[in-house]
């Protein structure tokens, strides 16, 4: 591996485990303090949690290394072609494919019952490449995003209505999971790539707004399936911890399901790169290095994303399900809710991209809003947002009671911000909702549920939904905060001046 390879793959593992990190530790104190655990099952926990950084690690850098130029390179490609019909086909296909290999997606899939994985995926995929021409043909029409979001939720909760209750909650948390490490990427670079055939000067800035409109396409199709296999006759099981008794049972647990996920990441990642080869053969044509890079890149994609999956779902998820149950069983069982806001604390302050998107907005504002203002307000609204999910689980709250509110607020507030905050805000949804989300928070919720005796499918699920909708809030009401401060900057300025304007000549 060259040198920069590795140095980035330091950077990349170093981003992990400061995601990773902050969750193992608050569960060794919930373990030492609350909830007593089987040492074969903490020891499971270490090493899937190692497992994940690893994988993440790699997983990144290999999307570095191939989704993002093969996203830009079909971008470009479909500059160049300039035809609408290419350029929907083309963004159709690939939302599916991209979407059918997203890491966690096929950790969401796991965990819904009632609905076989395969088909939650594809329906899920579907979703996003229907919503993914619909976002490209907005920027080559330059079509306002403010009113196309209005016609979209308002679409989506017209079909809330007609689909059944219990169903709802995996419905927006498919609209969560499907934006992450492996599709953002692609889709960012693709719409970059589209943009081009503008040439004016709000282009770029159109730019934003993609993985907004492609979280749409994943609820649609959820409900849809909601309507088709009814799942609230389904039987949830919980993933019980490791009960391996010895370092060798537990090694060959880990082992032993090795071979399926080598098998399952190899049909997710099959399609995308199948599609590479064919535009590389028959369009793009590259060369020596950068072909090499890209092949290498689907190499690191497939090794990390086994190893992810398999920390994940041996180690890492079955302890958060544990934990769950166990404090659902406490007399104190309220608990969840302070706990649930300090891990989703934590959640957002340590995710990479959080950062990017902090800096991203920084350089928007020409500094109006700091990145340390921006992580503690999304830091602190995730928070709220996660102790609300486990409140329901709790009382037993109907979820829409809690997203109806919360995105009549968002749309309302995209009327009093700079268009391009609206746009950060929407495609930021998925940025919250990170890895750990689906991961451990859902897997805690899930058991907590399971304990109490409540509705998995229609209590637990939901809390990817409500982490993405925070930023949706959020960072409009620093965009508010920012037209505010602009206009005083603006009055002051008048003020300096206006003096000038009553001197008398004598």
């Amino acid at each position: 591996m060259p040198k920069k390879r590795r140095s980035i793959l330091r950077e990349k593992w170093t981003e992990a485990l400061t995601s990773v990190l902050p969750i193992t530790l608050l569960v060794f104190l919930i373990c030492f303090v609350l909830v007593p655990v089987p040492n074969n099952a903490m020891m499971g926990f270490i090493i899937g949690a190692a497992l994940l950084v690893l994988g993440m690690g790699l997983f990144t850098l290999g999307t570095d290394l191939a989704m993002t130029p093969i996203g830009q390179h079909v971008g470009n490609t479909l500059t160049r072609s300039k035809k609408m019909w290419v350029i929907a086909l083309v963004g159709f296909i690939v939302g599916v494919l991209i979407t059918l290999s997203e890491p966690d997606l096929q950790v969401l899939a796991e965990q819904v019952p009632g609905v076989p994985n395969m088909v939650l995926m594809i329906a899920v995929g579907v979703g996003v490449g229907l919503f993914l021409v619909v976002a490209l043909m907005r920027i080559i029409l330059a079509v306002p995003m403010k009113y196309l979001l209005l016609l979209c939720y308002a679409v989506v909760f017209i079909m809330a209505q007609f689909v059944p209750k219990s169903f709802l909650a995996v419905a927006f948390d498919s609209g969560g999971v499907t934006t992450g490490p492996m599709t953002v990427p692609f889709i960012l670079a693709l719409g970059v790539g589209v943009s081009a055939i503008r040439n004016d000067k709000d282009a770029e800035n159109d730019s934003f707004g993609l993985v907004a409109l492609c979280s749409v396409g994943p609820i649609l199709a959820v409900m849809v399936l909601g309507m088709l296999y009814h799942p609230e006759s389904a039987v949830y099981t919980s993933s019980g911890v490791t009960a391996a008794e010895t370092t060798m049972d537990l090694g060959m647990q880990f082992l032993s399901e090795l071979p399926h996920y080598c098998r399952e990441v190899a049909l997710a990642l099959a399609p995308i790169a199948a599609f590479f080869f064919v535009i590389q053969f028959t369009t793009l044509h590259l060369k020596g290095q950068t072909l090499f890079r890209i092949i290498m890149g689907l190499v690191y994609t497939y090794i990390g994303l086994v190893l992810f999956l398999l920390g994940v779902n041996v180690g890492f998820m079955p302890m958060g399900t544990f934990i769950g149950e166990a404090l659902g069983r406490l007399e104190f069982n309220w608990i969840l809710v302070p706990i649930g806001m300090i891990i989703g604390y934590f959640v957002v302050a340590a995710e990479p991209a959080v950062h990017v998107l902090n800096k991203q907005v920084y350089e928007i504002t020409a500094g109006a809003i700091p990145p340390k203002a921006m992580s503690i307000s999304l830091a602190i609204g995730v928070s709220v947002s996660v102790g609300l999910a486990m409140l329901r689980i709790l009382t037993g709250m109907p979820i829409m009671y809690l997203l109806i509110p919360g995105y009549a607020l968002a749309l309302i507030l995209m009327f009093f911000v700079p268009p391009i905050f609206t746009s950060i805000a929407f495609d930021s949804g998925g940025v919250a909702s990170g890895p750990m989300t689906a991961t451990f928070l859902l897997p805690l919720a899930i058991g907590a549920c399971t304990a109490m005796g409540g509705d998995v499918v229609s209590d637990a699920f939901g809390v990817v939904a409500m982490v993405a909708m925070t930023p949706l809030i959020t960072i409009q009401i620093l965009g508010v905060y920012y037209r505010i401060k602009q206009r005083g900057i603006k009055r002051r300025a008048d003020a300096e001046i206006a003096p000038d304007e009553d001197i008398i000549d004598l």
